[in-house]
């Protein structure tokens, strides 16, 4: 591992006298993690005490549950936008089941609703690599085309919410793709570290940390293609969070064929892996940075999402994550990396 990256852990237990061991003295540590490129903190805690509820995904297709859902084939024509003759001249762009619309509440300027699927519910199984990869690729060629649209916007996102808890507004599979010059602060926190990085180190220092990690093993899950899978050493996700990185791909220009074919059989592995382990929601994103720059390349996160429990729905975010901007993680990426591997 490349000495410029330091990956640093602070120790501690708390002491208390336990009700379930007749009040004797028991002892639990917890860890602090710095993150190695931005700084920012996370607790580890908790650990064996969540586990991810399962979802009664049927529950979602009853029709008093389902409502009014525009993604749906019966209503998509009559109830979803479409793109001006400028951006499509068909107004929404298909390819396989994935359909392509505007956000009727848009991000930014160019700001598109990737439809995954024509069924309603979408359990992980069925989404498969087909289905994956039509809506990347229709994505991601949105994406390059508003670029050539908006080439001063900077930044390219995709971003995903999967299925009750992650936030999304329908359960029915969809995607945002957008550009925008402000595409949120952890992004925009790790673009600035990492040009600081490359200034003062002279390389990048993502390529530093996938060749330190495979090195090490410790958090390396295994590589795709041109494409390297890993574990955070700082997680945003509650249970932890899978990282893909593309070394060599800094703009959305970069991302090539071969790239979408290789982010979609990784993320088959890992839904492969989320089934076992009874998860069932996520949020993820893939990022891209500004072309001409050497430091910043494409990277996917993915992270599970539950509730604590499916009496009250309790969520999996608190004031944490929510008021002092502090993931918490119950998952040791040492441990979690074990497990993913086995999928790779």
């Amino acid at each position: 591992m490349s000495k410029a990256i330091e990956f640093k852990i602070i120790e501690a237990e708390s002491t208390f006298l336990h009700p379930r061991k007749g009040f004797e003295q028991e002892k639990v540590r917890f860890e602090v993690r710095k993150d190695p490129l931005t700084g920012r903190t996370g607790h580890y805690s908790h650990f064996g005490a969540i586990k991810p509820q399962r979802l009664d995904l049927e529950h979602y297709n009853k029709p008093e549950i389902k409502g009014f859902c525009p993604f749906c084939l019966d209503k998509r024509d009559k109830a979803t936008p479409k793109f001006t003759a400028d951006i499509y001249a068909e107004g929404r762009p298909l390819q396989g089941e994935a359909t392509l619309i505007p956000n009727l509440f848009p991000y930014d300027i160019y700001s598109g609703v990737l439809i995954m699927a024509d069924d309603h519910v979408v359990p992980l199984e069925q989404l498969n690599a087909k289905r994956l990869y039509d809506a990347f690729s229709l994505g991601i060629n949105f994406l390059k085309k508003i670029k050539g649209l908006g080439p001063s916007i900077p930044y390219h996102l995709m971003t995903w919410n999967y299925m009750p808890p992650s936030g999304g507004g329908l359960v029915h599979p969809h995607q945002q793709y957008f550009a925008t010059e402000y595409p949120g602060n952890q992004f925009i926190d790790e673009l600035t570290a990492s040009e600081q990085f490359h200034q003062r180190h002279g390389k990048d220092y993502w390529f530093s940390l996938v060749d330190g990690e495979r090195n090490t093993g410790q958090r390396y899950v295994g590589s795709i293609g041109a494409s390297h899978w890993l574990i955070p050493f700082v997680c945003l996700g509650i249970l932890g969070d899978i990282m893909c990185v593309f070394p060599d791909v800094y703009s959305i220009e970069d991302f090539k064929e071969q790239d979408i074919q290789d982010l979609v059989a990784g993320l088959c592995k890992v839904f492969e892996y989320y089934r076992t382990g009874g998860i069932m929601s996520f949020n993820a994103s893939l990022l891209f940075g500004t072309e001409g720059q050497r430091y910043f390349p494409c990277h996917l996160r993915i992270s599970p999402r539950t509730f604590l429990n499916m009496r009250d729905f309790a969520p999996d975010l608190n004031f944490f994550q929510a008021i002092l901007g502090e993931p918490v993680c119950v998952a040791m990426p040492e441990d979690l990396c074990k497990d993913v591997k086995k999928f790779f």
